[in-house]
């Protein structure tokens, strides 16, 4: 048997898509390989592998005595880069956090990354690529799924949301990196399109643009709604109750609330970056720009069969990213750890 250990404090902070990849992971195991694998949480007992899913400074201390942590698995969720556009630190703090960002990730044996683009970056700061694996987020469908047409019906009540408005919805934390200002833009040009944003200030006055965003938070255009942090348990009810998922974000790594999106069966629509070139090609609508953003809106509201051939590309997605194979190569990576050493 395995002895896997899961060191992490994502859950601390509510609305973050790394403690949905956590908790997605450790669901799995648990269901799944009981009789294979020995998982403990956030303890130093000694183990075959440490898993390391955040960056904690105490965390970073145990990498140092080696026999008892095994071979220490380090979960690249973001690079400095990456962070730009997401908290507003003084560049002495944001220099000092950078540094011992890269520095955690020099002291494990192994990287996972979840988007392959993110394999030259770490070889960029002499992490050997031979370290690196890509394996992908996942959602399980007995948390994200299709529901019902009384159900949908339900949610919207509860969001005061008319049945018959087609609804979009964005997720994810309130900050300029995330298109938040753009996803305003659009619903502006879309005044009979009911708009929702299910999301918040996770860390507080330090996200990025705080001030200009909290303004338009706690007073935006009449067709848009933001629902602030919504409970895991109730996102899936939240996601099916819109008609297409849109996030315009500027930067991501692989967005757990797309994956989220196509397992409820809700067609996707999102800037097109080049990080989801190799990871969600034709599995969603791209544009490069607002009116794009607002063209594509249109098509999908109106145009039913470009509708049903957007929903069936998602899911898609969906089964490709899902958790049966997942599991398979969570799996066969733990086991080839062992193997290796």
């Amino acid at each position: 048997m395995i002895k896997l250990t899961m060191l992490s404090s994502a859950e601390k902070v509510k609305g973050q898509g790394v403690a949905s990849a956590y908790r997605e992971l450790v669901n799995l195991l648990e269901e799944r390989y009981t009789n294979e694998i020995d998982m403990k949480i956030n303890s130093f007992e000694k183990s075959d592998i440490t898993h390391y899913h955040t960056v904690d400074f105490r965390f970073f201390l145990s990498t140092f005595f080696k026999k008892k942590r095994g071979v220490r698995v380090g979960y690249v969720h973001f690079l400095p880069e990456t962070m730009e556009g997401s908290l507003k630190l003084p560049w002495i703090a944001r220099v000092v956090f950078y540094k011992y960002l890269i520095s955690f990730y020099k002291r494990m044996d192994e990287i996972v990354v979840v988007n392959p683009s993110f394999i030259p970056k770490l070889t960029a700061y002499d992490i050997p690529e031979e370290k690196i694996h890509y394996i992908p987020n996942f959602v399980s469908k007995k948390t994200f799924f299709p529901i019902s047409t009384a159900e949908k019906k339900l949610a919207r009540e509860k969001y005061g949301i008319p049945a018959e408005k087609f609804t979009v919805i964005g997720i994810g934390q309130v900050q300029h990196r995330k298109g938040v200002l753009d996803f305003i833009e659009v619903a502006k040009q879309l005044p009979h399109i009911q708009f929702v944003w299910a999301g918040g200030f996770s860390f507080g006055k330090i996200t990025s643009g705080y001030e200009e965003l909290k303004k338009i938070y706690d007073n935006p255009p009449a067709n848009v709604q933001f629902i602030g942090i919504v409970d895991r348990s109730e996102m899936n009810a939240c996601i099916n109750m819109a008609d297409l998922f849109f996030m315009p974000s500027y930067n991501e790594l692989f967005p757990m609330a797309i994956l989220e999106a196509m397992s409820a069966d809700v067609p996707i629509l999102l800037r097109n970056l080049e990080l989801y070139e190799e990871i969600l090609t034709g599995y969603y609508v791209k544009e490069v720009d607002n009116p794009g953003f607002v063209r594509a809106i249109e098509r999908l509201e109106h145009d039913t069969d470009y509708y049903n051939e957007m929903l069936q590309a998602a899911k898609e997605g969906a089964t490709y990213y899902s958790e049966d194979r997942l599991a398979k190569i969570w799996f066969a990576f733990y086991q080839g750890l062992l193997t290796k050493e």
